[in-house]
């Protein structure tokens, strides 16, 4: 890794390696979400496809831009994120603006627990749920999720459905049947979308329905707005 200042104003930092290398036509949508060069299920150490679309979020936060470089299968990587240099200059301060010219939109934090026995699915969720200010908590199994629940009292729950030692249908019902958990928001996160499968999901007292791979913005929008989505329509 080496860093220099190619200009006054911004910083370079350049990671290189002599691996695998990628593809040419693959290098336009490295930074997507859940962008892989090869289906994980086809690799014996695949990941999600959200660690590189988490780079580029965090450095376009920082207002500087990151690309890839790549000769080629076999030919090894190359990774450049440039960021501005903060002058130490004192700035004059802003001209204060009326109260009632502009209102700042509040900040929501929700409590979520992301239930999910692929252990690399939920902390990838929990990751990027806990950037956007929410406080996450995860568990692995049917039972673990239901002593986290008692104890943490979430304001949300994403809580798969194929799970050992209880299944998230399981899981629902109990949640349904404490007090604490009669009002909270419960979403189904599964590779399954048919009606059947939505179906029964309502029947169980799920609010709503995601399809892996979610989109954590759609996640987002209901943890702001604490919006109970129509399974049939989500």
């Amino acid at each position: 890794m080496t860093a220099v200042l190619p200009n006054p104003s911004e910083v370079e930092i350049v990671v290189g390696d002599n691996g695998i290398g990628i593809p040419p036509e693959f290098l336009p949508r490295l930074f997507q979400k859940f962008s892989q060069v090869a289906p994980a299920l086809e690799r014996s150490q695949g990941g999600l496809g959200l660690g590189l679309a988490l780079v580029h979020g965090v450095v376009t936060l920082h207002n500087g831009r990151v690309e890839a470089r790549s000769a080629g299968v076999g030919r090894g990587s190359e990774f450049i994120v440039r960021l501005p240099v903060v002058s130490i200059t004192p700035a004059m301060p802003p001209e204060p603006k009326s109260p009632s010219s502009q209102t700042p939109r509040p900040l929501v934090s929700r409590r979520v627990l992301v239930v999910d026995d692929n252990k690399d699915s939920a902390e990838a969720l929990a990751l990027l749920l806990r950037l956007a200010g929410h406080l996450v908590e995860t568990a692995h199994d049917g039972e673990a999720a239901l002593e986290i629940a008692e104890r943490f009292q979430p304001d949300a729950v994403l809580l798969d459905l194929g799970m050992p030692r209880l299944n998230g249908y399981e899981v629902c019902e109990q949640i349904r049947s404490r007090s604490w958990g009669q009002s909270i928001l419960v979403v189904a996160q599964t590779g399954w979308g048919q009606e059947q499968d939505r179906a029964r999901t309502l029947e169980a007292g799920f609010d709503a329905h995601l399809t892996k791979p979610i989109d954590p913005e759609v996640v987002q929008e209901m943890l702001v707005t604490l919006k109970r989505h129509n399974l049939r329509d989500t």
